[in-house]
């Protein structure tokens, strides 16, 4: 049964002191091809956020999932619409585009097999799953395609998730 698609798992303490580090550490450059550091505008506040984050590649496209659920980061960047890819001391202004719920499911399914070791316990399949059993799951993950700020979104998408005017 799907759970509604304000589900957010928080972390401990731990698991934010141990965020935190790594965060620091992809910002100097440290971290495998996939981690960087988003960089994300506070809605309420204006102050930016950083969080550490798996890329994934797939098919040519580059996404971010949420496997917490929709965190801090996630609202952010649904009200923003934009953020900072950062790691060493390159930095990438992106724009997102969320994926509806019935496109998810093979996006979720290669990023728990790509990144099970890190990911797993937010899952309640096991990697190496079908696709086709992340369908009922897809609500409670949000994943945002990344594109090019330059590139404009379709007018579906923009319409969906407006951009606030400056």
């Amino acid at each position: 049964m799907d759970q509604p698609s304000n589900q957010f798992n928080p972390p401990s303490t731990l698991e934010r002191f141990f965020s935190r580090a790594f965060g620091f550490l992809v910002k100097l450059g440290f971290g495998l091809s996939h981690n960087y550091l988003l960089e994300v505008r506070g809605r309420k506040s204006g102050n930016i956020y950083s969080t550490p984050v798996n890329l994934l590649e797939l098919d040519g496209k580059r996404y971010l999932v949420a496997p917490r659920g929709y965190t801090q980061w996630v609202k952010n960047v649904l009200a923003g619409g934009e953020a900072t890819l950062m790691k060493g001391g390159r930095r990438e202004k992106v724009g997102f585009r969320a994926v509806p719920d019935e496109a998810k499911a093979e996006i979720l399914k290669a990023y728990l097999d790509r990144f099970k070791l890190t990911v797993q316990r937010y899952f309640p399949n096991p990697a190496g799953s079908p696709a086709q059993s992340f369908q009922p799951l897809a609500a409670r993950y949000p994943v945002f395609e990344i594109f090019s700020p330059e590139i404009a979104p379709p007018v579906e998408a923009a319409i969906d998730n407006p951009r606030p005017k400056e």
